[in-house]
């Protein structure tokens, strides 16, 4: 029996069959019509055990809806928050991060772990090595410091991440982005810093561009957070 988790994010949806902590294929969507792409999965995938997880909350609506579709479903989302409160975590944290702090445990036990995701949003969570959690930070992401940066300065242009900068800028663009890449990197360094016998393991879109950037010894796994997901959905598939 497989199970099809769903991580629901700021910017995009991401979907996996898994099997135990084993990944299939990956989907990725990105668009209004959420729900309407999770029936399209769960028609083409017909799972029995199906994990929803979500940033925003699932409504009931949406959630009678996903019921009918398999015969187990399990929502992750702010309204149902006994996961966390089983697993020693914060009840206001994203599963999305708790799903990203649950991996790099199971992934380095007896370790404590600096979990870096670069998406909309940067956050870093900090466990210890015995397993607690200690605490994490959220600030943010790359684009989305680019394109406040032109939203709310008329005289700034929307810049990409580019490939290559330098540490200063020597025109408006190259300040734009040495002061927004450099500003994560120092960062990032600085909460490397805290616990620096920490693994440290970063994830999300820019996870491999700002490893390539640090001097510390990195850990890049991209779909962090659909392994934590496997892991909740094959606890959960046990307790059936």
């Amino acid at each position: 029996m497989f199970n099809l988790i769903i991580d629901i994010g700021n910017t995009a949806v991401k979907a996996s069959r898994s099997e135990g902590m084993t990944l299939g294929k990956t989907f990725r969507y990105q668009g209004e019509k959420v729900l309407d792409f999770i029936l399209s999965l769960i028609n083409k995938e017909k799972p029995e055990v199906m994990v929803v997880s979500s940033v925003y909350g699932i409504s009931s609506h949406d959630e009678k809806i996903l019921r009918k579709q398999c015969k187990h479903l399990l929502i992750l989302d702010k309204s149902h928050t006994q996961v966390l409160q089983a697993k020693g975590l914060p009840e206001q944290i994203t599963y999305d991060r708790a799903a990203s702090i649950l991996a790099a445990k199971y992934l380095f036990p007896d370790r404590g772990c600096t979990v870096v995701d670069f998406g909309t949003t940067l956050t870093v969570d900090f466990t210890s090595k015995e397993g607690s959690y200690l605490g994490g930070n959220i600030s943010l992401g790359c684009r989305t410091r680019f394109k406040a940066l032109n939203r709310y300065s008329r005289a700034l242009p929307l810049v990409d991440t580019p490939e290559y900068s330098e540490v200063l800028g020597h025109n408006l663009q190259g300040s734009m982005v040495a002061g927004v890449i450099s500003g994560i990197k120092f960062e990032i360094e600085g909460y490397i810093g805290l616990y620096p016998d920490n693994i440290i393991v970063f994830t999300g879109g820019d996870a491999i561009y700002f490893a390539k950037r640090m001097k510390n010894s990195i850990f890049v796994v991209c779909n962090l957070v659909l392994m934590g997901l496997a892991l909740i959905a094959d606890e959960y598939v046990k307790s059936l």
